[in-house]
This record gives C-alpha cells, sequence and structure tokens, in this order.
C-alpha cells in the first residue's frame, strides 16, 4: 500500500491532460513539415514531441536543423496553430468543475507545460480558467521537460515543497519531470502516452479521465489538504 500523502500543490500539464489538443497540435506540425517540404515523420513520433519546447521539438524530430530551419518551423508551426486551423480542440469533458472542486477543497493549482506563453494565455482567457490557477510556467520559461526546472519553478512561485506538490499529465516527460523535481506524478491516459509506457514510470496512480481525479485525492490513499491532521 502506498504512503499516505498530503498534497497542497497541483500541477497539470495542458495538451493532452486538461484540453483535448493534440490532433490539433499534430496536424500543426504536419503542415508545418509539408510547408517546409521536410521529411515527414511518423505520427507516434510528432505525438512524442508533444510537452517539449517547439525548439526541442524539432531538434528531436530533425536533429540536423539548423538555426534558420529552426526559425522558419517555429513560424510555419506558429503560424498555424495560432491561425485558423480547423481541428477542435476543446477541454476534456468536467474540466473547469475538477478544477473548481479541488480549489474548493483547499488545493492550489498550477500548470507546467512546453506551449509557449503566448498560447498558453490565448488558451486561459478562451477556457476562462486564467483565475484557476496560482502560478503557470512555459517552455520559454525554463528549461524543457523532462528537466526540472519548469516544476521546480511552479513550486517555487508558490512556495510548496516536493512532498507536497502533485504533477498530472498525459506523456511520460511529465512523469520523469516529476521525478527528476522530487515530486509524485500522476498519469492519465487522455494524450500523448497509452498505460502501458505511462506505468513503466511509476505514477502514483494512471487515471483514464480527470473527473477521477478529486475522488481519488480524497479517497484513493490521499488526504486533501483540509483533512490533514
Amino acid at each position: 500500500m502506498k504512503q499516505i500523502r498530503n498534497y497542497q500543490l497541483l500541477v497539470f500539464d495542458w495538451d493532452g491532460t486538461l484540453m483535448d489538443s493534440i490532433g490539433r497540435i499534430v496536424h500543426c506540425l504536419q503542415g508545418a513539415i509539408h510547408a517546409l517540404g521536410l521529411e515527414e515523420r511518423p505520427r507516434q513520433a510528432l505525438k512524442d514531441v508533444i510537452g517539449l519546447g517547439l525548439q526541442d521539438a524539432i531538434l528531436q524530430l530533425y536533429p540536423e536543423a539548423d538555426e534558420a530551419l529552426c526559425e522558419a518551423f517555429t513560424h510555419a508551426y506558429r503560424e498555424r496553430y495560432l491561425g485558423d486551423d480547423p481541428t477542435p480542440s476543446p477541454l476534456f469533458p468536467g474540466v473547469p468543475q475538477v478544477l473548481a472542486d479541488l480549489e474548493a477543497a483547499g488545493y492550489w493549482l498550477g500548470v507546467a507545460t512546453g506551449m509557449s506563453r503566448k498560447g498558453l494565455d490565448r488558451k486561459l482567457t478562451s477556457t476562462g480558467l486564467g483565475s484557476r490557477f496560482l502560478v503557470t510556467r512555459c517552455a520559454e520559461e525554463a528549461f524543457s521537460k523532462p528537466h526540472p526546472a519548469l516544476l521546480q519553478a511552479v513550486m517555487d512561485y508558490a512556495g510548496v515543497p516536493p512532498e507536497e506538490t502533485l504533477m498530472i499529465g498525459d506523456s511520460v516527460l511529465d512523469l520523469q519531470m516529476a521525478a527528476n523535481a522530487g515530486t509524485d506524478g500522476v498519469g492519465v491516459t487522455t494524450g500523448v502516452h497509452d498505460a502501458g509506457w505511462l506505468a513503466s514510470h511509476a505514477p502514483r496512480i494512471l487515471l483514464d479521465d480527470l473527473r477521477q481525479l478529486p475522488h481519488w485525492l480524497a479517497t484513493g490513499g490521499v488526504r486533501a489538504p483540509s483533512d490533514a491532521s
């Protein structure tokens, strides 16, 4: 049986965890590749770079890319992602209520994402979720996942130590970042990586629906802060 932990800070990845946006990201990557006449990459290879900062993602896909190509790819991708790409990217069902319930239970909420600041701020505004989060950190503001700096920046702002922090994400990059930062991690199977791959990175639990998180925190071996003695 896993040790009871009393978390104060819950840190969420965005794409594939709170928002069903993996399809849009992959489509925009494919569009950038096509526009630049680059060799195509398999769909899973494109999914695997989600969560990285964009330049790190480009270099993982095209290790030979020079500065000019990285700049051109970044422009082509952002033109599509921030423009009129028709691929929908709704929040996952129940996400606003999940966040409201967690906040009401006394948790502090944060975001650690490989998305750009401009992209995240647009999403926070369009979804109306911006006020839910105490702190958000993006790709330009720290080293890319799985380096712990992004998550450490969130913890430092909140003044919460690793043992009271829980990282929630859909990618092994999120779980690796959590391990590197000394925090626990929860894997959700709604995005980049499947349950088998996530399980190999020792999450505290795997969830197939984020709506399971409040119940697990309250009754699944982890007490809510308001219940801590």
